[in-house]
């Protein structure tokens, strides 16, 4: 949870990041269709048809986001750099006929003993190889070029939806399939969106390539007569026949013996994202884990969640090891079968050396058209388990979508306050994914200026609270509305501390430059952080290197820079000691003496520096405000539930002073 959430405004007063033709703005425009219905498994499937289906779905899922990168709203270099590509290749193909025909030549040649012809070939062949090489160059980098464009097209819309709305949060509320996002959308989604651009090249490639070449076959080789018990047999296109066979054989001895591939890949992947999590997490909790002496039972996790690496790669080992029996056999025996097969005719004089060198060139590069699958299968079955691995968050990132489009669970609503109040909760309640009750018909209503204390038992749902007002937290209803054009900032108990200097640190969510270098350090003297001053420029792991005090006192330091007009403190002083604690809350009410705030908080000392307190209590349907009391005695408007409370203290009125109460004041 990040420390700052700002509505309607950023904190600086200008309008959000992103205007313009930025790759965010350009995510938002791709990602404008709703998300693709719900699709509910048939109940009558068996759980492994009912899997088979789910998988067969999810590659659906992937490509109703990724095609859009060639639609309305994609890439506008998408289609000329396709139709680049394409060419590419048509010109390659060309340049592979030419070099066949100069095979066929130059052992014509040489089988004739005619020096000039092979001098001149041999002085044509350089041209051949210097266009070869570039055409091939040239393809590769438009190849990669739209690799690169396609991934970072849909990495960036994949990263607007997970961003929007708090998505990225609220993923660690719901269940599914969706566990390291971060891997997904980094390996993942690049393996997604590199290999299938390889794949149609290298299909187009092999088409344009198979149908060129068996036209040389079929032309120079011809019909081959063979006697066979007493009767002669004559094959037409034998060369073309011989072939066909032989990659059929390939191929399908590869598709059986590959079968497994898809699934052992897929969990391979799985296994390593679950490896660099738990790397990540020891890292991040570091200090805990080391305060604690919690090394062996972290390296026992480790040596576990590795183990399983190891086994999925043991597994993979096993089908690398299959198909590369019959891959490289048949990289050995392809270019020697033509030269058989073309032996018998040379020998009886119907086929010369230059023909029977083309035969065989040509025989392999259809062999290699035909045997793609033999050479690609297993980046095939990668790409498969990469991609369903995205779709796998994409699904979940449909379903917060339609969630928020929905009212079937009930959303909680935000507006704007009516008068001067700055911060109003209106019947607001607050449930589980699921539906379950947290916090129920919650009214409460803050004027400019007050300082609000929430308490209650742990459990009871203040931080829960504190979400739903920051919008993170969707489900739920009522409305929560905020003064418009009024600055929020929120300081949670843990702040966030980002990557880089100090000084960005402290400027966060604002930019590092926002503020002058001695401005910066006045709030960091102000948050008793002077000692900080001299390393303000240093690039550090300030995250690992600050202790969670001093990342509270940072916390505060930015509150003095960004100066918001609304305060949300939920347990921000919970790592201060009580000496600490009053410094900070006496430092914001003499530096932001207008600030309005509210602050979720356990310690009964922090009342002092607030000027109302409501509390809630933890019940079976949820828990309830049930008391809302002035801890300064200050003229304001109370809201309904604190009347309700008031007149349910307040002890009955007799019929006597009842009477009089309702008699008419004496005007004399």
């Amino acid at each position: 949870m990040a420390d700052a959430k700002l509505k309607p405004k950023s904190v600086d007063g200008t309008e959000p990041h992103g205007a313009g033709n930025s790759p965010q703005e350009t995510a938002s425009t791709v990602e404008v269709m709703p998300p693709p219905d719900a699709i509910e498994p048939d109940p009558e499937l068996t759980p492994e048809e009912a899997e088979q289906a789910r998988k067969r779905y999810l590659l659906k899922r992937f490509w109703i986001s990724a095609r859009r990168y060639w639609g309305r709203g994609g890439d506008k270099f998408a289609w000329p750099f396709s139709i680049g590509l394409l060419a590419m290749i048509c010109m390659n193909v060309g340049f592979q006929y030419g070099i066949n025909l100069w095979n066929r030549g130059i052992f014509d040649a040489i089988e004739r003993h005619d020096a000039g012809t092979v001098y001149f070939l041999s002085g044509v062949f350089v041209p051949l190889v210097l266009g070869t090489v570039a055409i091939i160059t040239i393809q590769v980098a438009v190849r990669m070029m739209i690799q690169r464009r396609w991934r970072s097209w849909l990495t960036t819309a994949v990263i607007a939806r997970w961003l929007a709305n708090g998505r990225y949060y609220q993923l660690n509320l719901i269940g599914g399939d969706h566990k390291n996002p971060e891997a997904r959308i980094s390996e993942d989604l690049r393996i997604a969106t590199e290999a299938p651009v390889d794949f149609v090249a290298g299909v187009i490639s092999a088409f344009l390539a198979a149908s060129t070449f068996i036209v040389v076959l079929w032309t120079i080789g011809g019909a081959l007569t063979l006697p066979i018990a007493g009767f002669t047999v004559t094959i037409p296109g034998f060369l073309v026949i011989t072939a066909v066979l032989y990659a059929a054989i390939t191929s399908t001895s590869m598709a059986v013996i590959g079968r497994y591939f898809v699934h052992v890949s897929e969990a391979k992947n799985q296994a390593e994202a679950e490896f660099r999590y738990t790397l990540t997490h020891v890292r991040e909790n570091g200090e805990s884990i080391a305060l604690l002496g919690g090394e062996e039972e972290e390296r026992n996790d480790l040596d576990k969640t590795f183990t399983n690496v190891l086994k999925q790669w043991a597994l993979l080992a096993r089908q690398h090891m299959r198909t590369t029996v019959v891959s490289h056999g048949s990289m050995l025996i392809a270019p020697v079968v033509p030269v058989l097969l073309c032996a018998p005719k040379f020998l009886e004089g119907s086929m010369t050396l230059g023909q029977v060198m083309q035969a065989a060139s040509a025989f392999a590069i259809v062999q290699g058209a035909f045997g793609w699958l033999v050479d690609n299968y297993p980046r095939l079955a990668d790409w498969n388990a990469c991609a369903r691995r995205i779709a796998s968050l994409m699904m979940s990132l449909d379903g917060l979508e339609r969630a928020e489009q929905s009212d079937s669970l009930g959303r909680i609503k935000h507006g704007e306050t009516e008068g001067e109040a700055m911060l109003s909760l209106n019947d607001l309640s607050v449930s589980l994914d699921d539906g379950t009750a947290v916090v129920t018909e919650t009214r409460v209503e803050i004027e400019p200026g007050e300082r609000v204390l929430v308490s209650g038992e742990s459990g009871s749902g203040k931080s829960t609270l504190v979400r739903a007002i920051a919008g993170l937290w969707p489900w739920g209803g009522g409305s929560v509305n905020f003064h418009a054009d009024r600055r929020l900032f929120m300081l949670p108990q843990r702040p966030y501390i980002p990557s880089g200097t100090l000084r960005r640190a402290v400027a966060y969510p604002g930019a590092a430059d926002s503020w002058p270098l001695d401005e910066i350090k006045s709030a960091l003297d102000k948050v008793g952080l002077d000692y900080l001053n001299d390393k303000i420029e240093e690039d550090a792991p300030w995250d690992q290197t600050l202790s969670g005090g001093e990342k509270q006192r940072l916390a505060f330091a930015r509150l003095l820079l960004h100066q918001p007009d609304i305060i949300v403190l939920d347990e921000a002083t919970a790592a201060l000691d009580e000496k600490s604690q009053d410094k900070m809350m006496q430092m914001v009410i003499d530096e932001l003496p207008e600030v309005t705030i509210l602050s979720v908080a356990h310690r009964a000392e922090l009342e002092v520096f607030h000027s109302r307190k409501i509390t809630l209590e933890r019940r079976e349907g949820g828990a309830k405000l049930v008391s809302d009391i002035d801890l300064i005695k200050r003229k304001r408007k109370r809201n309904l539930l604190s009347r309700v409370l008031e007149k349910r203290r307040s002890p009955p009125k007799s019929s006597t002073t009842a009477d009089k109460a309702a008699q008419p004041p004496n005007r004399n």
